[in-house]
């Protein structure tokens, strides 16, 4: 699948957001649960981070270009980064209704036909997270994950915001229904600042994972055999695309060919284990001082 064809999973997401934000809506005003409230205020953000993602994913599909010679993958992190902003502002909004309740409390009403209607809807944003999760594991897609994480948490949110409407027909105390909407924007709070710190990594270059980048280097360790040896290993990741750049030193009486047929092995072994690395690799003779002062970034 290529990358334009994710755009898809935003378009459901985006459905299933209009679809959630009307039947909680809808069994807000049945109910005048100030969780539930608080459940349909988050479908709306849920709407906006999907329209994020879906714009997103759209610029993320362009090819390289003369301006953007790495390709437009970075745009990813921007999503990612705005969906757990998004859920930071819902917890904070939640919180503040939630506290005007607290301290004026109100009797829900017909909790029965809003509990069904909210619990539709929360089946909706399960299901269709956990297809947003799949899709966004099996294709690298930060943005369908932090779209998937972020219905997620709005499943958690309806399962709290349920459980006090229940707890409050069982006790009778009104009190319970603000504070577990409490309880459940601090709990949200995590999520946001889990894509946060995700993006955040990702627009400063952080290295691949820890055993991707072993992966590579086990690949060229096994080349030193061959008299080849390694240094100023670097590599980050835009979305889905992984970029990689090495010195190799090889003997310096070895023709340019024997180079130039040991790198191409080399890079071909590594996009062997790794999907979608762009590999850049730098010759330098082992026997010549100057190939070793230049290790760091910045010779």
């Amino acid at each position: 699948m290529s990358r334009s064809d994710l755009t898809r999973y935003a378009w459901l997401s985006i459905a299933a957001a209009v679809t959630t934000m009307a039947l909680k809506g809808a069994a807000y005003l049945l109910t005048g649960s100030v969780g539930l409230l608080s459940d349909a205020m988050e479908s709306v953000v849920n709407l906006i981070g999907a329209g994020i993602a879906l714009a997103m994913l759209t610029i993320a599909a362009r090819p390289a270009d003369d301006d953007h010679a790495y390709g437009h993958g970075k745009a990813e992190y921007f999503s990612s980064g705005a969906e757990g902003a998004l859920i930071l502002i819902a917890a904070i909004s939640i919180g503040v209704v939630a506290t005007n309740r607290l301290i004026h409390p109100q009797p829900i009403e017909q909790a029965g036909a809003g509990l069904a209607v909210s619990t539709v809807g929360s089946l909706i944003n399960f299901f269709v997270a956990r297809i947003l999760l799949r899709a966004g594991k099996a294709h690298n897609s930060i943005t369908l994950e932090a779209d998937a994480r972020h219905l997620i948490t709005d499943v958690w949110t309806s399962a709290g915001v349920i459980a006090g409407i229940v707890a409050v027909a069982l006790t009778g105390w009104q009190v319970l229904d603000p504070l577990i909407a409490l309880a459940v924007a601090v709990n949200i709070v995590w999520s946001g600042y889990v894509l946060i710190k995700r993006s955040t990594a990702g627009l400063m270059d952080s290295a691949l994972p820890p055993e991707e980048l072993a992966q590579v280097s086990r690949i060229l360790a096994g080349y030193e055999q061959q008299g080849a040896q390694h240094h100023a290993l670097r590599t980050r990741q835009a979305a889905s695309r992984r970029f990689v750049s090495v010195h190799v030193l090889v003997p310096g009486f070895w023709t340019v060919d024997a180079g130039h047929a040991l790198l191409e092995h080399m890079e071909a072994d590594i996009r062997a284990a790794l999907p979608e690395v762009t590999i850049t690799t730098h010759l330098e003779p082992l026997d010549n001082p100057a190939s070793h002062q230049d290790k760091e970034l910045d010779r």
